[in-house]
């Protein structure tokens, strides 16, 4: 087992104090253990010592660190959008961590937050999972394992905020579309044919290519398959048909 992050918090603390301390407590050989560059994190406690300790290791992994005293600091930062990952306490005054993941989840739904606590409770960490927590770590924490927490949650951001903007992108697109268009763009990729989908619209077959292509043409499309994608995004459904 590598040595606990309560031992490289403090002997962080000493660097920071300007006291000495050896190389292996100088940081343990941190860097070995970032596997992704250019992570924004943001760290969130109230303890001003294991604050810059953190702030320290972290920075020293070479992670983009900025530490906040409160939730309510991160909430109100014009940066709060743009961390991949998120460490907190759990337990923090005024707001605290189980209210700042919701409002999280609310506001930032593409954010990681990864939980570390003091006082170990094994059913507010399920909950916090539970609501989409990347890990909930007890001090001392193990160094490897709050850094792969903070890279594994720094891809699952990276990851949904390229969802979200892409469906955001493609929305904006489908708006461009008549009501006509849309409902061609539904029915041919549900799997429907030029033939069928004329059928069912009561039109010629003709005119639904002709709504085909400016579909194609206004959604970005290069194939049908590329259509498909996106009807998946916008949750597509061709519409029922009409009882007779």
């Amino acid at each position: 087992m590598s040595q606990v992050f309560g031992e490289s918090i403090m002997a962080a603390a000493r660097v920071i104090a300007g006291a000495p301390s050896s190389r292996a407590e100088n940081g343990h050989d941190i860097k070995a253990f970032a596997t992704t560059v250019n992570i924004k994190v943001a760290i969130i406690e109230d303890e001003e010592n294991v604050r810059n300790a953190l702030a320290f290791q972290l920075s020293t992994a070479g992670f983009a660190v900025v530490a906040y005293t409160s939730a309510e600091g991160l909430l109100e930062s014009a940066d709060a959008k743009d961390f991949d990952c998120v460490v907190a306490d759990i337990y923090l005054p005024r707001m605290n961590g189980l209210q700042l993941q919701k409002e999280l989840n609310r506001t930032i739904p593409y954010a990681s937050i990864v939980f570390i606590t003091g006082h170990g409770d094994l059913s507010l960490g399920m909950h916090a999972m539970r609501q989409g927590a990347v890990d909930f770590l007890e001090k001392p924490v193990d160094d490897q394992a709050l850094l792969n927490s903070i890279n594994r949650g720094a891809r699952l951001s990276r990851d949904r905020r390229a969802e979200q903007f892409r469906r955001i992108e493609v929305e904006e697109l489908e708006r461009s579309l008549t009501s006509r268009e849309r409902e061609v763009f539904a029915l041919i990729t549900s799997g429907r044919l030029n033939k069928q989908v004329g059928a069912e619209l009561g039109t010629t077959e003709r005119t639904v290519k002709a709504h085909r292509a400016r579909v194609m043409t206004k959604m970005g499309a290069d194939s049908l398959a590329d259509l498909v994608r996106m009807a998946a995004i916008l949750q597509m459904r061709a519409p029922s048909k009409t009882a007779e």
